[in-house]
């Protein structure tokens, strides 16, 4: 792998971005105000019962191809995840209502906040005259996301697996984002914070691979480990040496 990194790819939410706050706490927030029966363990029943239902879903890769459908098969995706979770921690009537309020809610760029250091370290990647794409399992809300949080324009391409039909960590979302660039995996560099889908992935795929662990909780020998973007350029300058 001794050639020049051209293409630069980034995993979106929890690399780039975050929930401002948390997802169990946007979902018990909304669900109270349609009427949910909040209990002493509500938030922490929700998180657990996320977490479980997100890790057991199917990849989001839908055979759909028009846009409208895509979007229908989206929603419907995201729909059996909010109800598997409040078929465990408690169903109310206004149920609908309130996943259809709470979806919109996800693709509010206010719902999310940059990471601190985003903004400036995309800046100073471009200044490289790097390309910069996004590979990411987000659904086609993350168009309006970041647009709204000001860094769409800063990205070449974005490869996501519902347009894509191939879910992190295929090959397959990979070699799409490649062709987008027309470079050969060893040309282009993935930053993600999952060691399965970001790093295990993109290794599978050949492109240079670098975990983002802001928190120090992985221990993976043999893997790129970064805890903040900014660590990135001392790491390209190594790839490039």
């Amino acid at each position: 792998m001794g050639s020049s990194i051209r293409v630069v790819f980034f995993d979106a939410a929890d690399t780039l971005f975050h929930v401002h706050g948390s997802v169990a706490e946007i979902y018990l927030r909304q669900a109270v105000e349609f009427g949910f029966p909040q209990k002493p363990d509500s938030l922490e029943a929700i998180k657990q019962a996320f977490s479980r239902a997100f890790r057991e879903a199917s990849p989001p890769v839908f055979a759909a191809g028009e846009p409208a459908r895509i979007k229908q098969s989206e929603r419907l995706w995201w729909f059996d995840i909010v109800h598997h979770v409040f078929y465990r921690v408690g169903m109310f009537e206004r149920f609908d209502e309130f996943f259809d309020q709470v979806f919109r809610v996800f693709e509010d760029h206010r719902t999310w906040r940059l990471f601190p250091e985003t903004a400036s370290t995309l800046t100073r990647l471009k200044a490289r005259n790097l390309e910069l794409g996004i590979i990411s399992n987000f659904d086609s809300r993350l168009f309006a996301v970041m647009r709204g949080l000001g860094i769409a324009d800063v990205f070449d391409t974005m490869t996501i697996s519902s347009l894509t039909q191939a879910a992190k960590p295929a090959p397959r979302i990979f070699q799409v984002a490649l062709e987008k660039h027309a470079v050969d995996p060893e040309e282009a560099m993935h930053i993600g914070d999952s060691l399965r889908d970001d790093v295990e992935g993109a290794t599978k795929a050949g492109l240079h691979a670098v975990l983002l662990d802001r928190e120090g909780k992985q221990q993976e020998s043999g893997v790129r480990t970064i805890k903040s973007l900014e660590e990135l350029f001392p790491l390209l300058d190594r790839i490039e040496q």
